[in-house]
């Protein structure tokens, strides 16, 4: 008897293996963690130029020393947008990013105003454009006029016009939640690690992350006009402060990640090939869903449109069309789809739940499980 079933029972193993392949290549190869590091301006674009001080040289030397310290990790692979000092378009710079598949985009710069203002801001897209933030939105994306062609790019985008800025946060709307997690760490380092004023994080229609499908955040690391702070960023000490503590950010965003999302999630027992199952835990009247991207395209639902997931559906809201994985009232289930969701690549996906069709809160969905 137990001679006919070992055939049996290594085909089956080695069958089950064969079809994990995608997901146990990903974790077996342990591929690395994706970082583009992107120095603001460069070449004919200068950025700003406060007390003398260059944006695009001091951006530069920031991001280089970031990178440095970052391939010291032999878990991370870091690819820059630029390293010497050369123009790249806006446009380019998340096409280097999308085409790496990367896990986070980091854009440095220095700020600028007409007063002595200071201190250190941290941007993730959005659509709070008012007052200052929208000021700071116009002179990053004022960038473009300095493309041949931008009109072919950025399709008549002007950055004056704050419906213009409105637009462009739609994209990447998925990945903003996790582009505030680094933002915050990145703010807090600035205040603890190199001793500096934070004027803290902030949300504008940056057009350098319009695209960019991965966290992203853009670093102003201080204002070149104010005349103490642009003569600290000037200095290689100065640098190599800021730069550390934006390093010291992405390695506590990844060590975060990698608690949650890490490799140990999908473990593959040979001798009884079984998944650990949770008992179900059903929400009566609740359904809950994975969103996995945003966009302002209407995609057919089809699974090859979404890196194999299946049961896609869409709603759209306002401009924009969510897309979702799943659909059911076990929240424990739902839970499991969200990680197949982040091991197919959506690193951003998140639960959740509708209520008599409209959306609700997890917690107010939870909390009525109880009552």
């Amino acid at each position: 008897m137990q001679t006919t079933q070992k055939p049996t029972i290594v085909l089956f193993i080695l069958l089950f293996i064969t079809s994990l392949t995608p997901y146990a290549a990903l974790h077996a190869q342990e591929d690395k963690f994706v970082v583009v590091l992107d120095a603001g301006h460069g070449g004919h674009d200068s950025g700003n130029i406060g007390n003398g001080h260059s944006e695009k040289n001091i951006a530069l030397k920031v991001t280089l020393e970031v990178g440095k310290e970052l391939e010291k990790n032999p878990n991370i692979k870091v690819i820059y947008t630029r390293k010497t000092d050369v123009f790249v378009e806006l446009h380019e710079r998340a096409n280097i990013a999308n085409k790496a598949d990367a896990d986070l985009f980091v854009s440095i710069h220095c700020n600028a105003h007409s007063s002595q203002a200071s201190g250190t801001e941290t941007f993730v897209l959005g659509e709070k454009n008012t007052g200052r933030n929208f000021e700071v939105a116009k002179r990053e994306n004022e960038v473009i006029f300095k493309e041949e062609n931008y009109e072919d790019h950025y399709e008549g985008f002007n950055p004056s016009s704050p419906e213009s800025s409105i637009a462009i946060g739609i994209e990447q709307e998925v990945y903003v939640e996790q582009s505030i997690v680094l933002a915050r760490k990145i703010e807090d380092n600035f205040i603890n690690k190199a001793k500096r004023k934070s004027r803290g994080l902030k949300q504008a229609s940056l057009l350098v992350i319009r695209n960019t499908y991965m966290p992203s955040v853009l670093v102003e690391v201080g204002f070149l006009t104010n005349n103490s702070e642009g003569k600290y960023l000037n200095t290689k000490a100065g640098q190599l402060k800021m730069a550390n503590a934006i390093n010291v950010a992405i390695l506590d965003y990844k060590k975060e990640l990698d608690q949650n999302v890490g490799s140990h999630i999908l473990q593959v027992n040979a001798e009884t090939m079984t998944e650990e199952k949770e008992e179900p835990r059903i929400i009566e009247g609740v359904i809950f869903k994975v969103q996995i991207s945003a966009s302002s395209r209407a995609l057919e639902t089809k699974s090859y449109n979404f890196k194999g997931l299946s049961n896609i559906s869409r709603e759209k809201s306002g401009d924009i069309y969510k897309y979702y994985s799943g659909e059911t009232s076990d929240y424990n289930e739902v839970k499991q789809l969200q990680n197949k969701a982040k091991l197919a690549g959506y690193s951003g996906a998140f639960v959740v739940a509708f209520k008599d069709g409209k959306k609700i809160d997890i917690s107010e969905a939870l909390k009525s499980a109880t009552n």
